[in-house]
């Protein structure tokens, strides 16, 4: 998708890019061998053919960072299929839901692999750090108004400026309502019998039965939930992805 995304382009709004799309312009590469666009002057081509230009320079090199302002942030899940081998699937977990809550656990899925770490034990920025280490694209379910800010107001600087795929706020565009548990329902999931029943209220009580009487069963069942959040945000991505492509490109050809 991202190389046939034109809303990084200025004055490109989603129906600008339709009809662009409606029209065969199906690619960076079409859009700047076109010498002439409907609805498009010759200078604001020239333009717009140096925006892109410089867009695809820094997307060849890597550099995603540049595209967490070009598209809005409800678009950014367009760069997954590309990033998708550099993506990280994050979770928290907390004590409370109140002003003066604290992050007590954080998962990093990448790769097959889950990093789970611990207040009090192996909790730091350098260790979150160091998990997020050539993360090229964010994936959590509310995380741009939950788990992100509480991270950068415990951690600063902790997690990379990069994509953010929100699947909070993509899943309703293709009819996945509720939270992760339910839409995991929706999706046909099955969470492993041990977590299938835990909730978020019942992982808080479970933090404090490890805080305060050092119940390691508890602690253990919370570790479990909380990577298992993380390893179903990498399904779902991918199926919420598909569903995202087909239904902006319906009609406009392939």
């Amino acid at each position: 998708m991202i190389r046939r995304t034109f809303l990084l382009l200025p004055g490109i709004g989603q129906l600008k890019e339709r009809r662009l799309w409606e029209n065969g312009v199906l690619s960076w590469e079409e859009f700047l061998e076109r010498r002439h666009l409907a609805g498009i002057s010759v200078q604001r081509k020239e333009a717009l053919d140096q925006e892109l230009g410089t867009a695809k320079e820094f997307w060849d090199r890597g550099s995603t960072e540049y595209f967490t302002k070009l598209l809005p942030s409800g678009q950014h899940w367009r760069m997954y299929r590309r990033l998708k081998e550099d993506t990280a699937y994050l979770d928290i977990e907390t004590n409370g839901l109140g002003p003066g809550a604290i992050i007590t656990m954080i998962s990093v899925h990448r790769n097959g692999e889950t990093t789970t770490l611990t207040r009090g034990m192996d909790l730091s920025s350098e260790n979150l750090s160091k998990a997020l280490d050539g993360t090229k694209m964010m994936v959590t379910f509310n995380g741009s108004t939950f788990d992100l800010p509480m991270i950068e107001r415990e951690f600063p600087f902790s997690v990379p400026k990069v994509p953010h795929y929100d699947l909070r706020h993509a899943c309703p565009k293709v009819g996945l309502r509720g939270g992760l548990k339910q839409v995991e329902v929706l999706l046909g999931y099955r969470r492993p019998q041990e977590v299938a029943y835990v909730t978020g209220e019942e992982a808080v009580y479970l933090w404090h039965l490890w805080e305060r009487k050092g119940n390691e069963n508890a602690l253990k069942l919370l570790r479990r939930y909380n990577q298992e959040d993380t390893k179903n945000l990498e399904q779902l991505a991918e199926v919420v992805y598909g569903r995202l492509e087909e239904r902006s490109l319906l009609g406009c050809g392939r």
